[in-house]
């Protein structure tokens, strides 16, 4: 059984990171297209730089939760046939275990330089503008997608989606494109669907299975009856 696994910011919250749209969300006192955005970057680099340190520092002290932990699982009873696809730029599902997990918004964890392409590991503040380690311009940004930037991987995620046979969205909003889309793409090639979320999101194609609940009680859950020798989101 091959399964792809959509993870978005719900995942996270039970870890103590904010999600972006809810109240107390990220975007709350922030406009999007001024923190989010290659124009707000080129506007404002020092508020743009300070928002994602912050939220480098914040990511730095979270732990993995039970959902994170739950996939790790889920790796290890299905190894390459499983792939974790993350909205999220923390670094969670790697320090939970997870190895078959692709970025597809970036990273906190690394800078790009806009001058010579340079992407690499890194954990301090980037607004008091260090020197890229390549070519020693002070040009590093966050290797984070912003909004209106293509997202990395799409054609391996594409790929794994229509050749899975079940997908699973946890903690998306369904708001963002082309993330929005998999599951959509994924039933069109004949995989059943599962939502695991706080509440329904609205898709275009509605999921076959719907899970409501924190993701440390649902996802663990619906791990386990894979790890049991079930096929959830396979009923009906």
């Amino acid at each position: 059984m091959r399964v792809v696994v959509l993870t978005g910011a719900g995942i996270s919250a039970e870890s103590g990171l904010a999600t972006f749209r809810d109240a107390g969300g990220l975007w709350e006192g922030f406009a999007v297209e001024d923190v989010a955005t290659p124009e707000g970057f080129a506007r404002d680099p020092d508020t743009v730089l300070a928002f994602y340190d912050a939220r480098r520092r914040a990511a730095a002290s979270a732990v993995p939760n039970p959902a994170h932990d739950a996939l790790v699982a889920l790796e290890r009873e299905l190894g390459e046939d499983l792939l974790v696809v993350t909205q999220n730029v923390d670094d969670l599902h790697e320090r939970a275990g997870s190895r078959r997990l692709l970025h597809m918004h970036g990273e906190l964890a690394r800078a790009r330089c806009t001058a010579c392409g340079l992407v690499t590991a890194w954990h301090a503040d980037l607004r008091p503008r260090p020197a890229c380690p390549s070519c020693g311009r002070r040009a590093l940004r966050p290797d984070v997608v912003w909004f209106g930037e293509v997202p990395y991987g799409l054609d391996t995620i594409e790929d794994a989606v229509r050749g899975c046979d079940v997908f699973a969205a946890v903690g998306t909003s369904g708001a963002v494109y082309p993330a929005a889309g998999l599951g959509a793409t994924a039933a069109a090639f004949g995989a059943r669907t599962v939502e695991l979320n706080l509440a329904p999101s609205l898709p275009a194609v509605p999921f076959d299975d719907v899970r409501v609940g924190p993701a440390t009680a649902v996802v663990p859950a619906w791990v386990d009856e894979i790890v049991r020798g079930g096929t959830p989101g396979l009923a009906g």
